[in-house]
């Protein structure tokens, strides 16, 4: 596993696909998913000009962070328990997965700054799936107003795992239609610039319907059976 290769790999991918949609590859920015993987293996990330980190877990980010700390940006982009947040606040600079009130208002307690967060969208529905529903984003949004420390910096989803690319791409324009109309009510606390979606099997489907944040894991950095 040459992390190194990979990831240069992933950014000719990158380019390959923002020149055929007239996007510019500096928007893209790629998270390595470390969740599966060993710090070592996270440093090689790193190395190689990976420097956004995800984590799904607050023992793996623990446990990197302690190795790691600053030479990385840190993202929670797993289901976040309320009384979790407390653990994780002061380690990620941001948090993919804000899908309640009672989530968003223990973050504003705890957070030292403006979280930047995401709100995690459940387009496909399945009930496997943590995130609002699509018809409440706009909703939920303007209910964070009074939140001082919460920035609502884009939208979340992850698609179904099918072979069916047509319907993983339907999941990816609802969700730019959702930030763009969360993006048209121009609220201060919530500018919605961002779209966190795509992952190593369809991550270049997510680039073309606007991503700018993709999350990468087996194709980045391998995985390798429960390193935290």
């Amino acid at each position: 596993m040459n992390v190194q290769d990979n990831y240069q790999t992933i950014r000719r991918n990158i380019d390959s696909i923002c020149e055929r949609t007239g996007r510019n590859p500096k928007e893209i920015k790629v998270i390595a998913v470390t969740k599966y993987v060993s710090v070592e293996r996270a440093k090689a990330a790193i190395d190689a000009g990976v420097y956004h980190l995800g984590e799904n877990r607050e023992e793996g980010l623990h446990h990197k962070y302690e190795e790691i700390e600053n030479k990385a940006i840190w993202h929670f982009i797993g289901s976040l328990q309320t009384r979790k947040v407390k653990n994780i606040i002061d380690k990620v600079e941001y948090i993919h997965s804000l899908d309640r009130l009672s989530l968003a208002k223990e973050i504003d307690k705890r957070a030292q700054k403006p979280m930047k967060c995401f709100v995690q969208v459940n387009v496909s529905g399945e009930e496997s799936k943590h995130g609002c529903s699509p018809k409440d984003v706009i909703r939920f949004v303007t209910e964070l107003e009074s939140l001082n420390n919460i920035q609502i910096v884009g939208l979340m989803t992850m698609a179904p795992f099918t072979d069916d690319r047509q319907l993983i791409r339907t999941c990816f324009k609802q969700l730019k239609n959702l930030q763009l109309e969360v993006q048209a009510l121009q609220l201060p606390f919530a500018p919605c610039h961002e779209l966190s979606m795509g992952m190593s099997n369809d991550f270049e489907l997510a680039i073309e319907e606007g991503a700018t944040f993709i999350r990468i894991g087996t194709s980045l950095v391998g995985n390798e059976n429960g390193g935290v």
